[in-house]
């Protein structure tokens, strides 16, 4: 048992150590949604709102945007297409790669 305990010790410490790190990255994604994204797409990642529905905004939890690889979501992002105005000026590519995990966890459409 204690040499159970002596082996877990060292795995809690890095645990304790990464979380904040993780905690922080989810954080700023999930500014950066709400700084750009929400206006047209909304919290929930919908497309349900006024300037959504007017741009024809994609519903970021539907299978259709869900299916494209972070690659494709990447470029649409950094590039923009159809309506959806290009941020790769206003977002560096490290936060473009958490803006789109970050989409990849939103809440699926019911």
């Amino acid at each position: 048992m204690r040499k159970l305990f002596l082996r877990l010790i060292p795995v809690g410490i890095l645990c304790c150590l990464a979380l904040p790190s993780v905690m922080q990255a989810q954080s700023d994604a999930a500014k950066s949604f709400k700084t750009n994204c929400t206006q047209c797409h909304g919290a929930d990642g919908s497309g349900d709102t006024v300037p959504g529905k007017a741009f024809h905004a994609k519903d970021l939890r539907s299978d259709e945007v869900q299916k494209q690889s972070d690659a494709a979501l990447d470029e649409v992002i950094t590039k923009g297409k159809g309506k959806m105005p290009a941020f790769g000026a206003k977002i560096q590519p490290d936060d473009v790669t958490k803006l789109v995990a970050y989409i990849r966890s939103l809440p699926p459409k019911k």
